[in-house]
């Protein structure tokens, strides 16, 4: 016999290929159709609070951590000298928090709903962490597309914290968009993305790596495992024109590592070097896009 009350409940994402992700609810603490998107904020039983937009599963307390340090450390260490940073979406903040961790002079975060900053302020505090306050931050509310294709400014890193290629995310996933941030890349400079879980989501990699590739040197993926992005293995597409940086050895992103005093949960030098050795399947799906 369950001791469960009569009214609880489970966020429920259909994930596709027969799989779904259940998260066991406490309650529902916000709800808000912003200009763009349905965004509803969960307190949850075991994750802590969780934020979805469109009925898809964005960011968890508990695991957060994961993706926001794989997305940013990899290519901030193997550049190893970034000062100018922009982050493409990532209006919850985690982010922007593991960019500042880093001795740079500027982070410019671009999120297209100023809706999603405010509300993860205001109900999802752990996950900035104050990064909003830091005086190195510029947060702009705009489209990201747009802002990449206009702004005259350049950047050693550009990390795209996108939602999936569908609604507002979709232009974010374009040549055109990848085109657009190799020119406001500063030599030597490298880009990231969201890509999927590979796993339920093979396609949008492989599609990724195949439109960077027309305009990198070197196009590829890496990878991390975050458990609420349910479905194995979460994709993370690269792209630069620095042949060297995806092969960086682990003792100078160790030393990289050391100076910069991060302190980090899942990112470590050995496992930076580890994400790019993918499984067969991944593989797979980068070399098809090549």
């Amino acid at each position: 016999m369950s001791d469960k009350p009569a009214d609880w409940a489970f966020f429920d994402e259909a994930l596709g290929v027969g799989l779904q992700l259940g998260l066991e609810v406490d309650s529902i603490l916000f709800r808000e159709q912003t200009e763009h998107q349905d965004l509803v904020i969960y307190q949850t039983a075991q994750w802590g609070r969780v934020m979805a937009l469109d009925g898809i599963m964005q960011v968890c307390e508990r695991d957060e951590f994961i993706y926001h340090e794989m997305l940013t450390h990899v290519p901030m260490l193997a550049h190893g000298k970034a000062r100018e940073v922009c982050i493409i979406g990532g209006g919850d903040g985690g982010m922007l928090r593991e960019a500042l961790r880093h001795p740079v002079d500027r982070v410019t975060m671009v999120e297209i709903d100023d809706s999603v900053v405010e509300l993860s302020k205001q109900w999802l505090p752990s996950i900035s962490d104050g990064a909003f306050e830091d005086p190195r931050a510029d947060l702009v509310i705009a489209d990201g597309a747009r802002f990449v294709a206009e702004t005259d400014r350049s950047f050693d890193v550009i990390i795209v914290d996108s939602t999936d290629p569908m609604g507002p995310g979709e232009v974010l996933f374009t040549s055109a968009f990848y085109s657009d941030c190799k020119a406001r890349l500063n030599q030597g400079g490298v880009m990231t993305t969201q890509s999927g879980v590979v796993m339920i989501q093979g396609e949008e990699l492989t599609t990724t790596v195949s439109r960077l590739g027309e305009h990198f040197a070197d196009a590829h993926g890496y990878i991390a495992a975050v458990p609420t992005y349910a479905g194995g293995f979460m994709g993370f597409g690269w792209g630069t024109d620095d042949t060297s940086l995806r092969r960086i050895s682990e003792d100078v992103l160790r030393e990289r590592f050391t100076a910069t005093n991060l302190s980090t949960k899942y990112y470590n030098p050995s496992l930076h070097r580890g994400a790019f050795a993918l499984p067969t399947y991944i593989a797979e799906r980068v070399e098809a896009g090549k």
